[in-house]
C-alpha cells in the first residue's frame, strides 16, 4: 500500500492543545500536508459494571463532548491555513484502533504525545508507546515537549557498528528522514554516533596491558565507519559528532546539550537475537528532553 502525505495525530482526550498537536500542526504547515486527528475514547475502568442504559448515556455524552471540543480545535487550525479533519471513535482496544487507522490511511507520519508509565507497571504491561515503537509500520513521532512547535534542532542518532548484523539501509533511512525534516523546517542538523566501547574492567591480567592499543584500534575502525556513512550523505564535518560512551546516556546528554527538538532513531538496528538484548530507542524514550522520531526499517531483506 502506498504512503500518503497526510499526517495522522492521535488526539489527547484530556488536553486537546497538547505538545503533539502543536508539533503536528507546525509540521503540517511547514510541509503543506493535510492533518487528520484521530480521537480515541476508551471506557473508564468501572464502565462495564454499569447498566446497559447508563453505559449508553455515558458513552454518548463522552463522545459528544469530544466532538464539540475537537470541532473548535479544528476550526482554529483551519484559520491558520491547515487542511484538517478529525474523527472521534469509541474503542475498547486502542492499539487495534490505532493499527486500523494507520493501515487505512497509511500516513507519512504518526504523531502522538508520549505517555509515561510507572516502572512497576512496565514490568507487567507493555506501554502503548513501546508497542507502537515495535509495531507501527510508518515513521512514529512521539512528543514530550514542543517548546519549539516547528523544530529548530534535529539530531540523527545512527549506529553503524557490526555491519553484518545490521538491518541494511536503516542508518541511511535515519539520515534521510532527519535531513529532510531539517530542510522542511529550516532547522539545524547534527549527525551523532555514540560508540559503546568495551570497558576496561572487563579485561584483566596480561590483556589489560594491551587494552589501550586494542581499544584505540576498535575506536578508530568504528570512527572510520561513521565517517564513511557521513561522507556517503555529504554531511559536513562540523555536523558530525562521534562520542565514546553508553549509547543511552550519550544520546540523552547530547540532546540536552544541543537543546534538540527531535532525535531521529531507528526502531531496531539488528536482526535476530540482537533485537532481544534491549532497545536503546525504548530506553531513551522517557528521558529525552524534546521528542523522538522513530524510523521503521524497510522490510525487504530484513529479518523480523
Amino acid at each position: 500500500m502506498s504512503q500518503s502525505q497526510r499526517i495522522l495525530l492521535i488526539g489527547h482526550v484530556e488536553q486537546h492543545h497538547s505538545a503533539a498537536l502543536q508539533r503536528a500542526a507546525a509540521l503540517a504547515m511547514a510541509s503543506g500536508s493535510p492533518l487528520h486527528i484521530a480521537v480515541l475514547v476508551e471506557p473508564f475502568v468501572t464502565y462495564g459494571l454499569l447498566s446497559a442504559e447508563l453505559r449508553e448515556q455515558i458513552r454518548t455524552s463522552m463522545l459528544n463532548e469530544q466532538q464539540r471540543g475537537w470541532s473548535r480545535e479544528a476550526d482554529r487550525l483551519k484559520e491558520k491555513g491547515i487542511t484538517v479533519t478529525f474523527s472521534v471513535v469509541w474503542t475498547d482496544d486502542i492499539r487495534e484502533e490505532i493499527h486500523r487507522h494507520v493501515e487505512e490511511m497509511r500516513p507519512s507520519m504518526l504523531v502522538k504525545d508520549i505517555q509515561p508509565e510507572p516502572l512497576l507497571r512496565r514490568a507487567f504491561v507493555t506501554p502503548l508507546d513501546w508497542y507502537l515503537l515495535r509495531e507501527c509500520p510508518v515513521p512514529l513521532h512521539l512528543v514530550s515537549d514542543a517548546r519549539h512547535p516547528k523544530p529548530q534542532m534535529i539530531v540523527a542518532a545512527v549506529d553503524p557498528t557490526d555491519p553484518e548484523a545490521q538491518i541494511k539501509g536503516l542508518n541511511d533511512q535515519i539520515i534521510i528522514a532527519a535531513t529532510g525534516l531539517a530542510t522542511q523546517c529550516g532547522a539545524e542538523f547534527a549527525l551523532l554516533f555514540v560508540y559503546n566501547n568495551m570497558p576496561a574492567y572487563m579485561v584483566s591480567g596480561e590483556a589489560l596491558a594491551a587494552w589501550a592499543d586494542i581499544a584505540e584500534e576498535l575506536r578508530s575502525a568504528q570512527h572510520q565507519t561513521f565517517v564513511d556513512l557521513a561522507e556517503r550523505h555529504r554531511i559536513p564535518q562540523e555536523r558530525r559528532h562521534f562520542v565514546v560512551g553508553n549509547p543511552v546516556t550519550g544520546i540523552i546528554g547530547f540532546a540536552e546539550e544541543r537543546q534538540a527538538d527531535v532525535v531521529v532513531m531507528g526502531r531496531v538496528h539488528r536482526r535476530g537475537l540482537g533485537k532481544l538484548i534491549g532497545s536503546t530507542t525504548e530506553s531513551v524514550l522517557y528521558r529525552l528532553p524534546g521528542s523522538m522520531l522513530a524510523i521503521h526499517p524497510h522490510q525487504s531483506g530484513a529479518e523480523t
